[in-house]
């Protein structure tokens, strides 16, 4: 008697819908490497912003349309690698730090470095970080705070070559605080599907106005405030002798037990 026939598993798809905005995303990244390249810093900066867009946008559409898979989180994951890892890293050092010699690719290098760890670190902690807070600087805002400056003093035409000392700082400072402990706040506890005051549309609206007056500068001055915001967060929870620490404090699955420790 023949054996039954071995049913194989349906190969599993990849969701076209969300990952388009990945690699969107991902375009963005690639297109910012090219302009800086060029000596198109604008352009390259504006791609970077861009990306961030995008980036946002993703994981949203992916939830709107119940498609989220493993395959676009390592997708999105390698995207931002490119997008505000890599492309902020060579734009600075093509910008200015160039002209500090070693000094400049280790400031470059390090701002990298730290987006891969910030990143793999992200991964990882998924499932036991407090949703409200991110671990450290969010990869995008970190990559906002050194595009922005490229993109305010390209706007002013201010020489590069004076600013290499200030790029350095900017560099280190956004790459080191995407792998420190410090919360930063995610916004992911705001429901946008809930009904709000007509208030918080008002100030939509003048936020865009805003915006709008001159895009470089107020981008700049957004991403530079929240990228002190998490200091002082840090600082005011310190002071009232609250948790600092942005690991969730649910110890109800084994494998998590020690990671709810203070920090």
């Amino acid at each position: 008697m023949d054996a039954a026939p071995v049913r194989r598993k349906p190969a599993k798809g990849i969701y076209v819908l969300p990952n388009l905005f990945t690699l969107a995303a991902l375009f963005g990244g690639f297109y910012a490497i090219v302009m800086a390249m060029n000596a198109r810093y604008d352009l390259s900066c504006i791609g970077v912003f861009c990306a961030m867009v995008l980036d946002s946008l993703d994981g949203r559409v992916a939830r709107m349309t119940n498609t989220q898979s493993a395959f676009g989180e390592q997708m999105d994951s390698l995207a931002d690698m490119v997008s505000f890892g890599a492309a902020p890293a060579l734009i600075a050092y093509e910008w200015a730090l160039r002209g500090l010699g070693r000094w400049g690719w280790i400031a470059a290098f390090v701002y990298c470095a730290c987006a891969a760890l910030r990143l793999a670190r992200f991964n990882v902690n998924t499932a036991v970080v407090d949703k409200r807070y991110f671990q450290g600087l969010p990869s995008p805002a970190a990559a906002a705070l050194v595009v922005g400056f490229i993109w305010v003093m390209t706007d002013l035409e201010i020489d590069p070559a004076s600013l290499a000392w200030p790029m350095f700082a900017l560099a280190l400072y956004s790459g080191l605080t995407m792998v420190t402990n410090v919360p930063f706040y995610s916004f992911k506890d705001l429901q946008l599907k809930r009904s709000v005051p007509f208030v918080g549309l008002v100030l939509l609206v003048l936020l865009i106005a805003v915006i709008n007056i001159h895009p470089p500068s107020v981008l700049f001055g957004l991403f530079m405030t929240y990228g002190l915001s998490g200091y002082a967060m840090y600082v005011w929870r310190k002071f009232k002798g609250e948790p600092v620490s942005v690991i969730s404090t649910s110890t109800r699955e084994p494998d998590e037990r020690g990671l709810h420790e203070e920090e």
